[in-house]
Order: structure tokens, then sequence, then C-alpha cells
């Protein structure tokens, strides 16, 4: 990496293991993209709150060349290791994405769909978009860029890029329309 790793740990003791745990993932990230630029990490205890007992959430940003940044986010996970583990997740599959798309594997143009969305299943971190043509898609809490999953809403105007799945249609890139679809 041409900057040096920068950890930040925010409202929360900061540990010899979560140190440690963070740089391994990170060391995983750059042998599948040894041009890794920099990388930001940042890991917070949200609110405590009385019933949900404590709740972390793990920032993400990663700069290779040739690319926009990579953002990568987990919040309101209980386990600071797990909140780690998702959002590393989703900027490896973000980090594959790239890799694919300067390789020319997928076309840097893939058409955006939009939707609304039809059904959503917070407990379960997924949901489904319908689209005007009556199509639906998938879509899990990993795949939502903007806002936050814990903010979307039904009937929420979004946009996406369409994805092939193993069951049927996917919504990668899922966010939130900057100018609402008119109303059904």
């Amino acid at each position: 990496m041409q900057i040096p790793l920068q950890i930040t740990v925010r409202d929360m003791p900061r540990s010899d293991a979560l140190d440690a745990r963070i740089r391994d993932k990170v060391a995983g990230l750059e042998r599948f993209h040894p041009r890794i630029t920099s990388c930001r990490v940042i890991v917070s205890e949200s609110r405590k709150h009385h019933q949900q007992g404590r709740r972390f959430e793990v920032d993400l940003h990663i700069h290779i060349p040739g690319h926009a940044e990579i953002v990568a986010n987990h919040h309101n996970d209980e386990d600071v290791y797990v909140a780690l583990r998702d959002a590393f997740a989703s900027a490896t599959r973000q980090l594959e994405d790239a890799v694919r798309e300067q390789r020319g594997d997928v076309k840097a143009h893939e058409g955006v769909v939009h939707g609304r969305v039809a059904r959503l299943y917070a407990d379960e971190g997924f949901g489904f978009i319908a689209t005007d043509d009556g199509r639906e898609f998938y879509f899990s809490r990993e795949n939502v860029v903007h806002p936050a999953f814990e903010h979307l809403e039904l009937g929420a105007a979004v946009q996406f890029i369409e994805a092939a799945g193993s069951e049927g249609g996917q919504a990668r890139r899922v966010s939130a329309r900057k100018q609402p679809l008119p109303p059904e």
C-alpha cells in the first residue's frame, strides 16, 4: 500500500486483538488485489440501547488505481468481529467487481434500473424491488449502498444494477434515487 493502513476506533476501547484481525483482513484484500493504494478502517460502537445492547459499526474506504473509492460498511451488529467480517466481505465483492471491470469482463457502463422497494425483511437483512415493467429483484443488506439498509422504507424509489442470480434477478449497488418516481 502506498499510504499506510489507517485504523480508527471510536467510542470503545481499542484492543490488540481487534487491530490484528483488521490487519489480517486487509492483508487478505491485498493478496486479492495487490495494487490497493490506501485503506481506512473505522470501527465504532453506536449508541448503547438498553433493549438492544451493544451495536458496532465498521466502515471501510479503499482506493485502487483507476477506480473510484470503494466504500463498504456494516452497521448495528452485536459482535464487532461479525461486523468486521461482513464489511470486509462487502469490500471483497466490490473489489472483485472492480477487477472484472478493469479486465473488461463486464461493461463499464452497465445500465441502471429503477424501481421501488416492494417488500422488506429488515430482521433477515433482505428485500425485493419491483420495477414498472412488473419484474422483481432480490437484494440483501450487503448490496445497499445508500442510505444504509436499516434506513430503507417500503415504497422508496431506488436505482440499482441488475445482476443474474441463481434463483432469478438480483439488485446490486442499490441506492435511493435522487429524484423520486411519480406516485403510483
